[in-house]
């Protein structure tokens, strides 16, 4: 279980859980959160139900797959594992089974640019992995492999994995690749989508490095997001 220093981290954990479902993006006990803490990470237990989940279930493991407690940790704790291992920036992470998300995946498509937003996700695309068996380390190679310079994918016949900087941003990029996912669905009714090119991307990821920034979020020397923006100070 999470050590008391960790209950406002084991709080917001729960508190993702229950938004996710509230959201429709995850349905049940299907869907794991977790975030890093200084020695491994926090990660919801398998198979309990988020309403009446509290702050002392919350698992706390290490990097070397041990953990505290009585409870069992969610059955895909390595995903978890292998991004906070692999990816250093990684703060928090969200698996889930959101409905157009997880049914896109069963095609093992990959979302392609179709819309511009897929560069919130870090690239071109937002990829689907390869099917492994939930749970297992196979599933997590895939997954890693997926997730190569991107911040998201889809999981082939099965759902999606994402991370961010805080748990709060790791929900909001949840529910941006499930409406991308509805979005990608629903265009393909009517036709196929008109995919941006390479070159309209890479003018996209350039503007994705303030998108959603405010000044003290910037890198040193960094210009404002929009091109003809300028601060007005008034006495």
């Amino acid at each position: 279980m999470a050590r008391a220093a960790y209950k406002a981290i084991a709080d917001k954990i729960i508190w993702v859980c229950r938004e996710m479902n509230r959201l429709g993006i995850n349905q049940g006990t299907s869907g794991n959160v977790s975030a890093r803490v200084p020695d491994g990470f926090l990660i919801t237990p398998s198979g309990l139900g988020y309403d009446n989940m509290a702050a002392e279930q919350i698992v706390e493991m290490d990097l070397d797959g041990g953990y505290r407690g009585d409870l069992l940790p969610s059955s895909e704790w390595r995903m978890h594992q292998a991004i906070y291992a692999g990816r250093p920036e990684a703060q928090a992470v969200l698996h889930a089974h959101p409905t157009h998300a997880t049914a896109l995946s069963s095609l093992r498509e990959s979302i392609p640019a179709f819309h511009y937003m897929v560069g919130v996700a870090g690239g071109i695309d937002i990829r689907c992995a390869d099917y492994a068996t939930f749970g297992t380390q196979a599933l997590s190679d895939h997954m890693l492999a997926a997730l190569r310079d991107r911040s998201a994918c889809l999981l082939a016949n099965h759902g999606m994995i994402c991370f961010a900087k805080t748990l709060e941003k790791v929900l909001g990029l949840a529910v941006e690749v499930e409406s991308l996912s509805r979005q990608y669905l629903e265009a393909r009714h009517v036709g196929e989508p008109v995919v941006l090119s390479a070159a309209q991307m890479d003018e996209v990821l350039q503007r994705f490095q303030t998108y959603g920034k405010q000044p003290g979020d910037l890198p040193p020397g960094h210009a404002a997001a929009a091109d003809a923006l300028h601060r007005i100070d008034r006495a």
